[in-house]
Parts: C-alpha cells; sequence; structure tokens
C-alpha cells in the first residue's frame, strides 16, 4: 500500500520551481504542503508544517541552502531532504550530506531519477510517513434509509475533532439526497464536485480552502447541489479525493449513500473500518444478511465491517433481542447506539453536534465510547459504561 506523502518544495528560481512541482505533484500520493522561493523562509513553513519530505534547489545560493537543509534537519529530523543542483563536484554533495540530506539529484532533473530518491527515502528512513501512520479511513453505511446513518457520521466526525490534535474531514457521498450539510447548519460555496473535478490540480492548502469548517473542527465537503453533476463524480477521480484527503487529515469520515454503487465501493474498499448501521427489526436485519453475503465478493472488504445498533431500546418490547439478532446475521454486533427521539431532534433541527449540544447525554457518551474504540484514544466526554461479560467489546448503556 502507498503511503501518502507531503513534501515541502524549495526553489528561489521560479522556472525551475515550476518544474519541479509539476514533475512532484504527478506522482501517486505525493501532496504538496507548501512552497517557497526563499531559504530565509524555509525554516518557519517547515516547523509549522507537518511535511514529511523536503526537495531543495540549492544553486540559487549554496551557503545559504546548505545552512537552510542544517536546520530543517535539527528542527525537523522526521522530515527527509532531497537536494537538487546541477553541481555535482564531490564538495557540494559531500556538504549537502553532512548538512543532512538523504538524497541528491543532479539538474536538469530526469523524473525516474526524481522518483528513484524518494522511493529511497520513503524505504529507508522509519520516519518518513510515520506521522500519519495513524490515519484513519471510516465509512459509514445504512443498511437502508432512515437508520440514522448520517447522524452516527456527522457526530462520528465531531467526536474525533474535539481533541485539537486532531484533523478530521466529513465527506458527503449520497450525491443525490445528502445532508451532512444540514446536520452542520452550514451552507458550503465549494462541494465535492469542485474538488473531484480539480483534484489533478490542488495543493493541501486549496483542497482545506475548499471544504467548509464548522465550528466543531470537522472539515465537510458536501454533496454536488446540482443532480445533473453526479455524473462527474468517477471512481477515479473519487480515489484521488480519497488519496489527497488522507495526505491532509488525520481522520476521515465518509457518509456512504444507500445505493452501494461503484463510488460508494471505492470508498468501502479505501476504508479502514465499515459501520454498517442497523435498527433491530427484520428488514434490517435481513439488509444486513445481504450485504455481509456482497461484501464477501470483494476481497478483504468483509472483515472490515462492524456492525452498529442504532436506537438500541427503542420500543424493545417489540424489538429483535441482541442475541437473536447475531444469530441472525452471524457475527457480533460492535456498538449500541441508544434511543434518544428528544436530543436527536434537537440535534438535526439546530445543526449542532451531540458533542456540543449534549455533552452529558447517554447517546453523546456511546458516540465517545465507539470513537475512542475505533481510534485508541479517549475523546470528548468519552466514558466506558460496564462491559457484558460475554462480549468484551460491548458497552452497557442508560436509557435516557
Amino acid at each position: 500500500m502507498s503511503i501518502n506523502l507531503r513534501f515541502v518544495l524549495c526553489e528561489p528560481n521560479k522556472p525551475s520551481r515550476t518544474t519541479l512541482n509539476k514533475m512532484l505533484s504527478s506522482l501517486d500520493s505525493l501532496w504538496l504542503e507548501a512552497e517557497c522561493g526563499s531559504y530565509s523562509s524555509l525554516e518557519d513553513i517547515i516547523t509549522t508544517s507537518s511535511a514529511d519530505l523536503l526537495v531543495i534547489g540549492i544553486d540559487e545560493n549554496i551557503e545559504e541552502a546548505i545552512a537552510a537543509i542544517r536546520v530543517v534537519a535539527s528542527k525537523s529530523p522526521g522530515t527527509a531532504i532531497i537536494v537538487i543542483s546541477a553541481r555535482n563536484d564531490g564538495q557540494t554533495v559531500l556538504e549537502s550530506m553532512r548538512a543532512g540530506a538523504k538524497e541528491f539529484v543532479n539538474a536538469p532533473v530526469q523524473m525516474a531519477e526524481l522518483a528513484g530518491a524518494i522511493q529511497r527515502v520513503t524505504q529507508l528512513s522509519t520516519s518518513v510517513g510515520t506521522r500519519r501512520t495513524g490515519n484513519t479511513l471510516v465509512a459509514v453505511a445504512g443498511v437502508t434509509g432512515g437508520v440514522g446513518s448520517t447522524s452516527i457520521a456527522v457526530n462520528l466526525a465531531a467526536a474525533m475533532a474535539s481533541n485539537p490534535a486532531k484533523s478530521v474531514a466529513l465527506v458527503d457521498l449520497d450525491l443525490s439526497v445528502g445532508d451532512a450539510d444540514i446536520f452542520l447548519d452550514c451552507i458550503p460555496e465549494y462541494t465535492l464536485i469542485d474538488v473531484a473535478k480539480n483534484v489533478g490540480r490542488l495543493d493541501l492548502s486549496l483542497l482545506k480552502k475548499s471544504m467548509t469548517k464548522h465550528e466543531s473542527g470537522v472539515y465537510l465537503l458536501p454533496r454536488p447541489v446540482s443532480l445533473q453533476d453526479n455524473e462527474m463524480v468517477t471512481p477515479e477521480n473519487m480515489s484521488q479525493v480519497l488519496g489527497l484527503l488522507k495526505a491532509a487529515f488525520s481522520h476521515l469520515v465518509v457518509d456512504i449513500s444507500k445505493s452501494y454503487s461503484m463510488i460508494d465501493l471505492t470508498a468501502l474498499t479505501a476504508a479502514d473500518h465499515i459501520l454498517l448501521v442497523t435498527q433491530l427489526d427484520l428488514p434490517c436485519l435481513r439488509n444486513v444478511v445481504r450485504l455481509l453475503m456482497s461484501f464477501d465478493e470483494y476481497h478483504g472488504l468483509r472483515e472490515k465491517v462492524k456492525v452498529i445498533v442504532n436506537r438500541s431500546g427503542m420500543n424493545s418490547s417489540n424489538q429483535i433481542s441482541i442475541k437473536k439478532a447475531e444469530e441472525t446475521i452471524g457475527q457480533q454486533c460492535f456498538w449500541q447506539i441508544p434511543n434518544d427521539y428528544v436530543v436527536m431532534t434537537d440535534v438535526r433541527n439546530n445543526g449542532v453536534p451531540l458533542i456540543q449540544q449534549a455533552p452529558k447525554a447517554a447517546i453523546t457518551a456511546a458516540i465517545c465510547s465507539m470513537t475512542a474504540n475505533l481510534i485508541g484514544e479517549v475523546v470528548g466526554t468519552e466514558v466506558a459504561g460496564p462491559q457484558v461479560e460475554k462480549r468484551g467489546q460491548w458497552l452497557g448503556f442508560l436509557s435516557r
């Protein structure tokens, strides 16, 4: 699996910088974090970014460039440095390596040589790319309409974003009738279609400017406005969009549609976890079985599925029991989200996530606990309830 790497490009010579930028951006899973035209500004850019790679042209002023490389190597040891220079004398190469460079590429740069240098620093340096090994893509899928999958996706993203150290994006893949923007009470200026059709020209900075940042910290990429625009989102450019988002954010939540189209399948395939949201009634459980059987046709898809029981406790006397549900679907359910009609109605109508609207509610604790289990960290108001002895992953939830 390829690693999504962020790079900073430093080259005072503008034509050379433009050429290098085009070459670097053409490589899969390599995304531009920032570029600069002076060695003096490099320290500030590196220390305020999370770049894995620095590509620096040194010919404009070798002494200043070497000094800048030395600073970067000292202050950001996890950033691999590749030097570009038309000078290939031993002294220049030696000074560059002593300053902290990992690779030296001769100018004019050949694409194969540059790609090889990047591959070598990625393979040899264990620190390259490790700062985002915790990147997590969670796809949230409903087994039918109305089971609350969008509610869970939005509130899952908000719970993740409650940790300011995390950067979280939410993508609405229900291209026809998605409403994640309603849940966050925002009117986005740009949508998924703007990113998809320009993905080849976007860097990480422009990507974030093309998204809507909610006060919870979540960056939203909503569905297209017009139904006619849906055709412009393809599995190919969706795969590129997901790759760019994974490079830009530590956590990515995708709310897929109920059509399970090839675009949805692209997100499911890329996901680390698939949350399959159901309720404890016969039509929903039948669809769980059907979907799991369909997922068996795709390598590795079934193993990522975690069944989420939403609105647990709703009309409990009429609900199918958890035990019977698990026997029916052939696997244990991963989590229960308790029913709380009053709180969820307020949240939906006010366009405010649970963690902000009702931080002490049992349903909020359930969402936060589930989120913490997925990403391995305590978030928000995460509260661990008593575990059910037969199923270690279960928590007991109180009904409101």
